[in-house]
């Protein structure tokens, strides 16, 4: 991970001691954050104690990927809304029989994506005994800076459902 995303580190350690304590797991889907919410949370040490899997699902192909994944399951659902990043989300949860599943979709740019949503949108999403979503829109076309801030805004929002959990 380089220097850029090291500030990534102190809310995926708040996460992983959350985690830890309550013996906790959590599986990551992300697109447009490119994988960074996951090495985030990896590059804790004792990962193995929480984490249980995720991926870049950049693609309904990838996503059709999945054991036990049909197309069925998406009918009227599109990519880069909150309601997809909490089926995303809660996919990959279930796949790997995790306690928490944290997914994240959007368009880092430096274009907008295919379904009219400019640069540095994105949807994030926290499913598990609660659920939470949000929209970023960072108005920036530099896809690492937005990258980044996805990657930022999903670790943050699953810390902030982690500490207000009882």
């Amino acid at each position: 991970m380089g220097p850029f995303a090291r500030d990534l580190i102190p809310l995926a350690e708040r996460a992983a001691a959350v985690l830890k304590r309550r013996k906790e797991t959590v599986a990551v889907a992300e697109s447009s954050s490119a994988g960074l919410i996951s090495a985030a949370l990896l590059a804790v040490p004792g990962a193995s104690a929480y984490f249980i899997g995720g991926g870049v699902l950049y693609t309904r192909r990838s996503i059709l990927a999945l054991k036990d994944t049909e197309e069925a399951m998406f009918a009227g659902a599109r990519g880069a809304t909150e309601s997809w990043a909490l089926l995303i989300a809660r996919t990959q949860r279930s796949r790997c029989a995790a306690t928490w599943g944290v997914g994240e979709s959007g368009a880092a740019g430096p274009t907008g994506n295919r379904y009219g949503d400019p640069p540095g949108h994105s949807c994030l999403a926290v499913t598990g005994p609660t659920e939470r979503s949000l929209t970023l829109k960072t108005g920036s076309s530099e896809r690492y800076a937005n990258m980044h801030a996805f990657a930022a805004a999903g670790l943050k929002l699953f810390v902030d459902v982690l500490e207000q959990q009882k």
